[in-house]
């Protein structure tokens, strides 16, 4: 088992303030794979004062020397990335093979989006041709405070901590207390590549030790969360006594409108990207909506597909899922399937229980639902796990209101080959992004819904700017 009980506080390991230890619980096996320290305020005050300490300096570096240095994270990455994939499976239940393919190298590539839109960056620009000697100026917001979720970890350490830095940022990390191990090892790679002593600091906790504590702390003027909406909620309203930025990635429930011209491998596609990294992806297409016409052809190619998905532990390699993160995650999913078979929905693939052949460990039967209708509890909420709801429609009006009818407003999906449709549904559906017929969003894009699914706009120039201030000046000389 791993120790890890030190925080990284301007540039150092450091000792608890208070020895408050937690054991991180490897969820294909429910046993104990590292003890950790669960930070106090001493700690997380010492980390913010380090960050606050570093910030003139740091903002003061010219932006190219910024990047020089966040790009030798990679170098301290590629020494070490098969341990990086190693080091999240085995804390947050993500087959190895996946780890590798998909976790670990979140790091390089947004850190190279980042560094390739950073170029594009206009730190001083002239107002306009119409306003002589007015000028506005981009500077970093100061301290901010980062705190990420277990389910996709290092992609939201890269996401936040990445253009924190670059855009001048001094920050303390909080990474989620069920999945800090490969944060700690980003700590390490900062370290190695000579980020200055107190730009990056990592303090471990839970929302109400730490977390709360640097969103009520009157020294960081910045909050960037992702997590549960619930979560978002409560840290907005920590937040506002101080009136900090807060910028939030809560949850989503996608919805998938499937068309009777949708291309041959619409339906694999759907089932596969709702069931990887066990549905635990707040933009997981849950929700798939399928013209009537083909419903039935569909629903029964979505449980064969889903029947067909292995389930085995983390560590062994292979095209199957994992656990789910912890026995809290796995009791929550299990009433939502219950809460299925009960409203009336149809049970087509999975169910209730653990897989056949486990009788340890955090795993999910890949479950499929059919006939859900409107209301149901699995229709509206956020399941977060393997879980696949389909639901009839007649008209694209229908499927449109069906899809929009959601608190929430992440990410939405079109199966379709009528590009005129797709173009209008493109631009009508309700949420932070779109995407259509299997194609993800380009290199350089940003991750963020609408609604109750958070405004956060993370990744390239957005997520940049979401780290700056604009200051407007006069009489300004640009020659």
């Amino acid at each position: 088992m791993l120790t890890r009980r030190e925080f990284y506080i301007n540039g150092a390991w450091t000792a608890p303030a208070v020895a408050r230890d937690y054991h991180v619980i490897n969820p294909s096996n429910e046993e104990p794979c590292a003890v950790i320290s669960l930070g106090d305020q001493a700690d997380t005050d010492a980390a913010v004062a380090a960050a606050k300490a570093a910030l003139p300096g740091w903002r003061a570096t010219p932006p190219a020397e910024r990047a020089r240095l966040v790009a030798k994270i990679l170098e301290a990455y590629e020494a070490r990335v098969e341990e990086f994939a190693e080091v999240i499976s085995m804390e947050m239940g993500a087959p190895i093979d996946f780890a590798r393919a998909e976790h670990a190298p979140c790091l390089p590539w947004h850190t190279s989006n980042f560094l390739k839109a950073f170029e594009h960056i206009e730190w001083i620009r002239p107002l306009g041709d119409h306003a002589p000697g007015s000028a506005v100026a981009l500077e970093p917001i100061g301290v901010v405070g980062l705190i990420t979720p277990w389910n996709w970890p290092v992609n939201q350490v890269a996401l936040k901590a990445v253009p924190a830095m670059l855009a001048g940022c001094t920050c303390v990390l909080k990474p989620s207390e069920e999945a800090p191990l490969d944060a700690m090892m980003f700590a390490e790679f900062c370290h190695e590549a000579g980020i200055p002593p107190g730009v990056f600091n990592l303090v471990n906790g839970d929302g109400a030790g730490v977390g709360a504590q640097l969103s009520t702390h009157p020294d960081v003027e910045m909050i960037s969360f992702t997590g549960s909406t619930r979560a978002g909620r409560a840290i907005s309203k920590a937040a506002a006594e101080t009136l900090k930025r807060v910028t939030l990635e809560l949850g989503g429930k996608g919805a998938n409108l499937l068309f009777a011209d949708a291309r041959p491998d619409a339906v694999r596609w759907s089932v596969a990207r709702m069931m990887e990294n066990t549905g635990q992806s707040c933009n997981a297409p849950s929700r798939l909506l399928v013209e009537r016409k083909v419903y039935d052809k569909v629903v029964q190619e979505a449980a064969g597909i889903a029947a067909a998905i292995k389930v085995g532990p983390a560590d062994q390699p292979g095209n199957h899922i994992g656990p789910v993160v912890n026995k809290r995650q796995w009791e929550q999913i299990q009433g939502f399937i219950q809460k299925g078979i009960d409203e009336g929905a149809r049970l087509v693939a999975g169910g209730p229980g653990l897989p056949e052949g486990f009788n340890r460990g955090f795993y999910i039967q890949p479950t499929v639902f059919a006939d859900v209708k409107l209301g149901m509890t699995i229709e509206r909420e956020e399941i977060f796990g393997p879980v696949l709801s389909i639901i009839p429609f007649d008209s694209e009006e229908e499927a449109l209101a069906i899809a929009n009818d959601t608190p929430y407003g992440l990410t939405n999906y079109v199966q379709t080959e009528d590009q005129a449709r797709a173009n209008r549904l493109g631009r009508s559906l309700v949420a932070g992004m779109v995407e259509m017929n299997g194609k993800s969003r380009g290199a350089g894009s940003f991750f963020g819904g609408v609604k109750q699914s958070g405004r956060a706009r993370e990744g390239g120039v957005w997520g940049l700017e979401e780290f700056l201030e604009p200051k407007a000046i006069s009489g300004y000389d640009f020659s």
